[in-house]
């Protein structure tokens, strides 16, 4: 991709912004989407407020089964937003959905609240933008992919590492040829945790926990559930593969143009902290075989970091170069002895600069990831424009369904002890009919399990 290619699909390079709001491209101004947020916590508020900054949009309904944090939601998109009106709030997604009155739907709940939410947002004519990862297993990303098909609604994923500037760049190298035939492609993710045993207490007032807790097992509730590390127990997501995994799964698939692995692998487990109540494995490593191509990843909660520079990111070693990349930065360095280039994610010397120095609110807003903002805003920019004439997102539902199903494979796999070959045209695991019914997790009632046959 070029440079011109890449601004007029990136949305960096439109002809002209509006003059008041420099994030807002002038041929989207008369697009005055009616927008709606599902999960009003830390990430529903950084990717709304984010298109807020870049789309003329009107916020008008917020729902959070947590009161406070729906009532501190309202309030800071009053503030924010153009028309400073105080959304509508809602406690059950449901109802708000039956409005029918909102163009796009933000969703920023937890992981197993995913599917219902997306499925039930597209049923009602909304497009949508869904956190990554898109379901909590395979069934579930199944028929999120189908109901947006039916229904021809634009589904944007939070996978932003496609709309991050400086891994544009990283991404022409490969593209342009500059690491030659690429071999291995290892991704990971290194951090230390302790054990965590919280005492189990009643909900607080403010939370409605059945409905927090919906389709997936109930279990008593402590500190660490809500909000944020829920991440820590299976129940409602994926381990450390589906949070961080997918992130440099996805970037890899998106920068070397992968569709499906032949083969999954993975081992692993909970060794040092089986002690807490967390129950991800702190330790997993998978494969995903593409032939002559490897792409593994591994994620480890103890000992040391390989490389402190890159703690989460991906290493493509070619015949000619070795490229690292992530969140914050990349390097490549040729095998000749050439000119190594090294970029930092704000580098004055970038290619693709951000637009951070637009956007002073960033620097004091609560828990935003300043350094993701912009790829966020790029991100947000893609979806309305997609929304406008009907395309394709750069992070479209069906590569969500792929990235998000290849770590819920390889978490199979890990709880199997064997590996798996799937079949993309049947969407099944082949000769393994113990893996197929593991496709879909049980939901607790009255909820039901959306089959991609029934949206």
């Amino acid at each position: 991709m070029n440079r011109r290619n890449f601004l007029q699909t990136s949305g960096l390079g439109l002809a002209a912004v509006l003059t008041e709001f420099p994030g807002f491209a002038a041929d989207l101004a008369d697009q005055k989407l009616r927008v709606g947020l599902i999960g009003s916590g830390w990430y529903g508020k950084i990717d709304l407020l984010r298109l807020i900054q870049v789309a003329p949009v009107e916020v008008v309904s917020l729902c959070d089964v947590d009161k406070k944090m729906l009532a501190e939601a309202a309030d800071i998109v009053a503030q924010r937003q153009l028309s400073k009106k105080t959304p509508r709030t809602y406690n059950d997604y449901r109802d708000m959905l039956k409005e029918k009155d909102l163009d796009l739907v933000l969703i920023g709940t937890p992981d197993h609240w995913h599917a219902l939410p997306m499925i039930a947002a597209v049923q009602a004519g909304a497009h949508v933008y869904v956190q990554k990862p898109i379901g909590v297993d395979v069934v579930e990303c199944q028929a999120m992919l189908a109901a947006a098909r039916k229904h021809q609604r634009v589904v944007q994923v939070g996978t932003q590492r496609r709309s991050t500037p400086h891994l544009f760049e990283a991404r022409e190298l490969i593209r342009e040829g500059r690491l030659g035939r690429i071999g291995l492609v290892e991704t990971y993710c290194y951090g230390r945790r302790g054990l965590s045993n919280p005492p189990d207490e009643a909900p607080p007032e403010n939370l409605d926990y059945e409905m927090w807790t919906g389709p997936a097992p109930m279990r008593p509730f402590n500190r660490t559930l809500h909000p944020g590390s829920w991440r820590n127990y299976m129940e409602y997501g994926n381990g450390t593969i589906g949070d961080m995994g997918i992130h440099m799964i996805d970037m890899v698939r998106w920068m070397m143009d992968l569709g499906w692995p032949k083969r999954i692998s993975s081992t692993g487990g909970n060794y040092f902290h089986k002690e807490g109540k967390p129950n991800i494995s702190d330790m997993q490593n998978a494969t995903f075989d593409y032939g002559d191509l490897q792409v593994t990843w591994q994620h480890r909660h103890f000992g040391e970091t390989p490389d402190p520079k890159y703690w989460w990111g991906a290493n493509f070693y070619g015949e000619k170069a070795t490229l690292k990349a992530s969140v914050f930065r990349f390097d490549f360095v040729p095998l000749d002895g050439g000119t190594p280039i090294q970029r930092e994610w704000n580098d004055p010397k970038a290619k693709y600069p951000v637009d951070s120095d637009k956007f002073p609110e960033d620097k004091t807003e609560k828990r935003i990831e300043y350094h993701v903002a912009p790829a966020i805003r790029e991100h947000m920019k893609d979806l309305v424009q997609c929304i406008a004439n009907r395309g394709r997102p750069r992070a479209d539902i069906a590569e969500g369904s792929t990235s998000t199903a290849m770590c819920v494979l390889a978490n199979l796999s890990l709880q199997l002890q064997r590996s798996l070959a799937w079949d993309e045209a049947k969407g099944r695991v082949t000769g393994d009919e113990e893996a197929n019914r593991l496709l879909a997790r049980p939901y607790r009632a009255p909820w039901q399990h959306p089959t991609p046959d029934k949206v």
